[in-house]
């Protein structure tokens, strides 16, 4: 078992000219006199100062809570050897559907979200339902770097560092019942907040909703993010709390959470309710398995242009079978997608 409390060394490699200029990182040359380099290490009791900064890009303002568990993050607690992809990019490239189906409306029109205060009602089959404070949510926990992909339905890609905590530990503390067989997520409602909610043409019912098995929600690789970069998490990706599940297409990483409820019975999610021939519950990176309008077999690494698409093949699970292949023994991928 590669991942356990420690988070012991897993490797994804890409060739050179397939990965972004590591410009933004800093102080790389630190993590590789420590040791660290670029694999992933147990990295628990390792606390560096954050190696990221601005890069020119406006970074929100870091609320207290967010403030205080600064000097105690687990930098690179995962990792990647591919080169990350710029702040700028990740930040403004985006599809957050409360603020418009353009890529770049996130950016321009989330600054109205209001990620304080901020509180998560967890639901359903627990011992111990309740709606909580982001920070009480939170304050047990350590935040940990995890640098993950993020690959698209859509087929593009990008190597994002995350910082969050592993969604088990949340799990744990309210204690799931033996009826816990799903966990369902659930996006704020606030046409004030999230102006594509107020369209009276939009296809999509609110709330955004999405939901894993038990078993994929309490994986060491699924987390809860709440920054990024080494700063909290822009509003445009799904600030305060936002799933990241990184085996998975990013529309399931559901953002902007207010809602956790565990049932017996699997949800019904979004895009699965809108195309169900399209987007199913699992929606596992599955290159053998194309989409009805285009093949999965490849991926466009952002950033990318017309002279340079910066192409790849895409990897079954996007990289981490090792890992999370196991949970799918005996089902068809090509049926349950």
């Amino acid at each position: 078992m590669l991942l356990k409390t420690s988070l012991s060394a897993l490797r994804w490699s890409a060739p050179e000219h397939h990965v972004t200029d590591e410009k933004i990182y800093l102080n790389r040359r630190a993590f590789l006199q420590a040791g660290i380099g670029a694999s992933l290490v147990g990295v628990s009791s390792v606390v560096l100062a954050n190696p990221y900064r601005a890069d020119g890009a406006q970074a929100s303002v870091a609320p207290a809570w967010f403030q205080q568990k600064a000097d105690a993050i687990q930098w690179r607690a995962v990792a990647t050897d591919e080169a990350l992809t710029p702040f700028n990019d990740a930040a403004r490239y985006n599809n957050f559907y409360e603020f418009g189906t353009d890529k770049g409306d996130p950016a321009r029109l989330a600054q109205s979200l209001q990620p304080e205060p901020w509180s998560v009602l967890i639901d359903g089959a627990v011992a111990k339902p309740g709606k909580v404070g982001l920070e009480d949510l939170l304050a047990p926990h350590a935040l940990q770097e995890r640098i993950y992909r993020l690959r698209c339905v859509e087929a593009w890609s990008m190597v994002i560092p995350w910082l969050g905590i592993p969604l088990a530990d949340i799990l744990k503390r309210v204690e799931p019942t033996a009826k816990a067989k799903y966990v369902r997520f659930e996006t704020l409602v606030d046409p004030e907040q999230m102006p594509a909610q107020r369209s009276a043409f939009g296809l999509i019912k609110w709330p955004y909703v999405e939901g894993l098995r038990i078993d994929e929600a309490m994986h060491p690789l699924t987390i809860l993010a709440v920054g990024m970069y080494g700063r909290v998490l822009p509003k445009q990706n799904g600030a305060p709390l936002r799933l990241v599940v990184p085996w998975k297409y990013g529309f399931k990483s559901i953002k902007s959470i207010v809602r956790i409820s565990l049932l017996e019975k699997p949800p019904r999610t979004t895009w699965q309710s809108l195309a169900p021939d399209e987007y199913g519950f699992y929606a596992n990176v599955n290159p053998a398995v194309s989409h009805p309008r285009w093949s999965q077999a490849s991926e466009r690494r952002l950033p990318s242009s017309l002279f340079n698409p910066n192409r790849m093949d895409t990897q079954p699970f996007n990289g981490y079978a090792d890992e999370v292949a196991s949970l799918y023994g005996g089902m068809d991928l090509a049926v349950h997608y």
